[in-house]
């Protein structure tokens, strides 16, 4: 009989799986009946804004153990996340930029790839073909995803400087100041989560059997 944790893995990762199919169909929809990219957020933000809040979960799931992913890496990509959506959800004047639009399709992209490849796992068996697909299609879906969110928030900048909506953080460090210092180590802390599922890809696909000489 199933362990009631692997159980309720199955249950949110194909619940995670449908749902982010769901933004990618509302994402492109709304390119494709405007044919304009500045759609995206209207169409499909405030489900993204709240799967991403859900997938905090995620970083739980490995501070108890029950997931091998530890805390360090999912946290980065919650956290890096979740700042892009606060970021958007509170500076109106970006919310039709075409960033958002690549962001959102290059998450949704990585998501409908990842939560299947998750959820048959839990069931003990997971297709090679969805395997070989969780740690390839990042090569090319992370860096449209970065770039995505870092030019949003590049373009945020003079907005939140004139607004007071962003209150000033620790040590009366503003947070326009944050969000520069931000930007500057932002291609780092990428590049850093980019490595990591080269390393992931090494160790999930690199193993091949060694032949023996005869």
């Amino acid at each position: 009989m199933p362990k009631p944790s692997n159980l309720y893995l199955l249950a949110y990762n194909s619940l995670q799986a449908v749902a982010w199919a769901v933004c990618l169909a509302l994402s492109l929809s709304s390119f494709v009946s405007t044919k304009a990219v500045n759609g995206a957020y209207a169409s499909a933000g405030d489900l993204i804004y709240f799967l991403q809040m859900v997938q905090f979960l995620e970083v739980i799931h490995g501070a108890v153990g029950l997931v091998p992913s530890g805390v360090v890496f999912p946290l980065m990509q919650w956290a890096g996340r979740a700042h892009f959506l606060f970021v958007l959800r509170q500076t109106h004047e970006v919310q039709e930029s075409p960033s958002v639009l690549i962001t959102f399709v290059a998450w949704s992209l990585s998501e409908v790839i990842r939560y299947p490849h998750y959820a048959f796992n839990c069931m003990g068996s997971c297709p090679s073909w969805i395997t070989y697909l969780r740690y390839t299609a990042f090569i090319v879906l992370y860096p449209p995803g970065m770039a995505g969110e870092t030019w949003l928030m590049y373009q945020a900048l003079p907005f939140v400087k004139k607004t007071s909506l962003f209150p000033d953080l620790f040590a009366g460090l503003s947070y326009y100041n944050f969000l520069r210092v931000l930007l500057v180590c932002y291609p780092f802390l990428c590049l850093k989560l980019y490595l990591h599922m080269f390393k992931q890809r090494r160790s999930k696909l690199g193993k091949h059997p060694k032949k023996k000489k005869r």
